[in-house]
Order: C-alpha cells, then structure tokens, then sequence
C-alpha cells in the first residue's frame, strides 16, 4: 500500500485513474467540489472506489466543516454552520454548545455516510488569535483552548456516532498564521511558551484517530523547516508533548507553503515521520511520481490507520431532521 491519499479529476473514474488506483494501492481518497454533483453519482463513485480495492472499509474522505468549506452544497445536501456559530453559543450556554456541535456533526455524518464516505477532515483544533490571516477566522471553535478543545471533542463523537472518523487539524496550530499556507509558508515567532496555547486543544484530544499537520514554520521548534516536514515538530512536538498517537496525514501537498516538486515534497514528509501523504490535485504525473518515490506504507501506519476506520459506530439510529431539528433550537439560544 502506498502511504498516500490521491485525489480525483472528475465525477466519474478515469480509465487512467481506475488502472493507476488499482495498481498503487493508495491508502485512500479525497474528495471535492468537482467530484460531487448527486447523491446517486457521489455514492457510485464511492462504490466503484471501494470496489477496486474489494474492501468496503476504504478511507475516503472530504472536507465537510460547515461555513465556507464545504464541498457537499445546497440544493442537493443542507448547509451546516461554521464553528464560530457554536463559540458565540457558549459564550451563553456551554453545555447546549456542545450538544449543538455533536447534533450538528452527526447530522453532517450521516450525510457523507449516505454517499460511502467514510471520513471527515474535520474538526478544526486551531485556537484563534487576535490579528491573525482568517484562513482560519471563523472555521474555529474559539480563542480559548479548553472550550476548543470541548467543541472539539463533541464533533469527533458526533461523526464516529454517524459512522464516519473525524480528523483534527492543524496539528501543532494554525490560529497564529500571519498567512495564508495555500498560498505562502507562514512563519510563527512565538515562544514556546506563548505556543502551549496552541497545543492544549491538541494534548486534550490526542486519542482522536486521525489528524493533519499543519504547513506552518515555528521558529521556537525549527527555524527553517514547516512543521508537515520538520522531523523535530512530527516527533518532539506531535508525537511525544502533543501525545499524538494516531495516524498523521499531511495537510495538502500541492499548497504553496511548501517548496520542491510535489513526489519530493511526499518524500520530505514522510521521512519527518507523517504517515500519509495527502496530493489533493489529482495530477496524475504527480500521483505517479509519489506512488514512485515512496516507500510501502510501514506496519506502524498500517495499524493506524485500521484503528482508525474501526474507531467509529456502524451507522445512527438518529433522524437527520431530529439532529438538525435539536441544533437549530440550540443555537437559537444566542439570540434569546
């Protein structure tokens, strides 16, 4: 198995990708806006995913937050609300604030779980600072660390009751970011010290399954390396004060904070010690040049990444307009 995960050009398979997924054996998948257009095309796509690799446990994932990044939209699939709706919430009503989270979660899983995907790149851990670039802005659950890492927390509950494994991101924290890392490679000068912010929500929830680094360069921890590529930030930071233990994607590869072509930016961040390399682009000369460059996913990642797909419930017993119905009424707090 290759340790990547690819993406795909279009609402249908190629005859190219179809023969290339199949002889590399990818981790596993994401999806975006150009590959969803019905539910019933959105769902053949996942079978015929799954089918390739005769498993019907296969990770394949999307970015579905709520907010402005959703790729499932209206009129086919219900608009979800973006963190900053529950933090407002819990300004007023902590506990109904994570209610509403996992309502919402749940009802958001139940939505990919309909289609056959099987994971979330959600939710956002990411502690918001005053001043910083709003790449991040409303995504977040808050600027105070234990009330992230709650709303946090509910998310991951809700989508594994819906089937579907969530990932927190940006591991180690992307809220201080002066810059977009879609498009240029923040750099973080903050002291060690000042950064134990960031890494509370993550600490607080370094048993979740899955999570994804952050493309950011924190001087306090390397001063020329981003933490996705950084051997010291994976290991020293992630893995043993973060207590990280389960599988470590890449954020994508194909952004401009990193430099090198995207295969040696795969390598990089699989030396430093990610387990999965995460090309989002589906260029198939660059899924061709990583399933080249890598080496087969090691027995470590391999185990992870099974924990992973088994971490979460076979589907809810809940009604999706029970669950909206419940967040809605909760959120409605905030303006009583």
């Amino acid at each position: 198995m290759v340790p990547a995960i690819f993406g795909l050009a279009g609402l249908t398979l190629t005859y190219d990708e179809r023969a290339f997924f199949r002889d590399a054996d990818p981790a596993g998948y994401i999806l975006f806006g150009r590959n969803v257009e019905s539910r019933e095309q959105l769902r053949a796509l996942t079978d015929e995913l799954k089918a390739i690799h005769g498993r019907d446990r296969l990770y394949i994932c999307i970015d579905q937050e709520g907010g402005r990044v959703a790729r499932m939209k209206p009129p086919v699939w219900p608009a979800y609300p973006a963190g900053e709706a529950f933090d407002r919430l819990y300004d007023r009503a902590p506990a109904s604030a994570i209610e509403a989270v996992r309502a919402n979660a749940e009802a958001l899983g139940l939505d990919l779980a309909e289609a056959g995907i099987t994971a979330d790149c959600y939710p956002s851990l990411d502690v918001r600072q005053p001043g910083a670039h709003d790449v991040i802005g409303d995504r977040a659950f808050g600027a105070e660390p234990m009330r992230v890492a709650a709303l946090g927390r509910a998310a991951l509950a809700g989508l594994a009751k819906a089937g579907v494994v969530g990932c927190i991101k940006h591991i180690p924290g992307h809220g201080r970011a002066m810059a977009d890392s879609h498009k240029e490679l923040p750099t973080v000068d903050a002291s060690a010290e000042d950064l134990e912010t960031d890494l509370a929500p993550f600490r607080a929830l370094s048993d979740a399954p899955v999570g994804m680094t952050a493309h950011v360069r924190y001087t306090a921890w390397d001063a020329d390396l981003p933490g996705t590529l950084s051997p010291f930030v994976v290991s020293e930071i992630i893995r043993k004060r973060i207590g990280f233990g389960g599988l470590l994607l890449t954020d994508d590869l194909d952004m401009e904070a990193l430099d090198g072509t995207v295969p040696e930016r795969a390598e990089r961040a699989i030396a430093a010690g990610c387990d999965i390399a995460l090309n989002c682009w589906a260029k198939m000369d660059d899924m061709v040049g990583i399933a080249q460059r890598l080496p087969a996913m090691s027995d470590e990642a391999a185990q992870r990444l099974e924990r992973a797909l088994a971490s979460v419930e076979r589907g809810s017993k809940e009604l999706h307009a029970d669950l909206v119905a419940r967040r809605d009424a909760l959120l409605a707090q905030t303006v009583a």
